[in-house]
């Protein structure tokens, strides 16, 4: 990627008016992802089948009118996503020269199982491969997603620890990383747990050197502004929130009262949208979509 390009990303990540589309679904979750479009398991045979048609279900997202810079900051893709293509163009080159979203790259391989009330990623083989490959189809940055289930401040402590450990990695090879510690939205204990959280989160950042800049993925706070610090701190460049199992006008009632931060909504960005659609019909479910999430955004 051109310094050009980085910096006008940078900008348009840390200044523009909008929200970050999550379109990452990865093997494991895209049969789920499938179902909810409308398309049934039976109706593909492998996995290859399978992803051919969920990266026609992200280039028409993609390829709609409505889906511009103008309102969507950045998109998250898959690794198969990646490699593929958008009218002869790399997805992540199409999005930046065509449509003007910043593209990043989901890089977690998916979680541990629970210790300590928490699941860890996975180990991530070829991580250096995958982000100079990421880095030289113009991705911008990354996001990798851990899991907290309980207030557990040992397993909390483990799960921030290993994401700022990866982040050194990623921000090594020129990338930005989006760091995502999910708290579970049904837990008894989640304000003691996003607390916790917040604590260790905070302790990691001080010890990075000044001019490096991250992103955090949170889920939507129990207490609203519980990550403002965050949002006013220089070294983190955007504070976006998940939807965590949320309805979308759920997270968006949430969303809007916490001030400064944006939508990277997954489940709910796709929520209304159908195979079945007329295009458009299409069109206008997710340009309804797309305007309630960017006006939960910009509060």
């Amino acid at each position: 990627m051109s310094d050009m390009n980085k910096q006008e990303m940078t900008e348009k990540v840390k200044t523009g008016k909008g929200f970050i589309a999550a379109l990452d679904q990865s093997g494991g979750s895209t049969p789920k992802a499938l179902r909810l479009y409308g398309v049934e398991e039976s109706e593909y045979s492998n996995d290859e089948e399978m992803f051919d048609i969920i990266h026609a279900m992200r280039t028409r997202i993609i390829k709609s009118p409505s889906f511009t810079g103008e309102r969507v900051l950045g998109a998250i893709l898959f690794e198969n996503t990646m490699d593929r293509t958008i009218d002869d163009l790399s997805t992540a080159e199409y999005l930046w020269t065509q449509k003007n979203v910043v593209p990043f790259l989901k890089v977690d391989k998916g979680l541990a199982d629970v210790e300590n009330d928490v699941q860890l990623m996975k180990p991530i083989p070829g991580l250096k491969e995958l982000l100079d490959r990421a880095s030289s189809n113009g991705v911008f940055g990354t996001k990798m997603r851990s899991v907290i289930k309980g207030a557990n401040p040992e397993g909390i402590k483990a799960v921030v620890e290993q994401q700022f450990a990866v982040a050194k990695e990623i921000i090594a090879a020129g990338l930005v990383p989006i760091i995502e510690p999910e708290v579970d939205i049904t837990i008894s204990d989640k304000a003691e747990a996003e607390n916790l959280l917040k604590e260790q989160i905070a302790l990691q950042i001080e010890a990075f050197p000044s001019d490096v800049t991250i992103m955090l993925k949170l889920s939507l706070p129990t207490e609203e502004n519980l990550y403002q610090d965050f949002v006013n701190n220089p070294q983190v460049l955007r504070v976006v929130a998940l939807s965590g199992g949320y309805s979308r006008d759920e997270a968006n009632q949430k969303l809007s009262a916490n001030k400064g931060v944006i939508a990277s909504f997954s489940r709910a960005l796709t929520e209304s949208l159908s195979a079945k659609q007329a295009d458009a019909d299409f069109d206008t479910a997710l340009d309804t979509t797309i305007q309630g999430i960017y006006d939960a955004s910009i509060t």
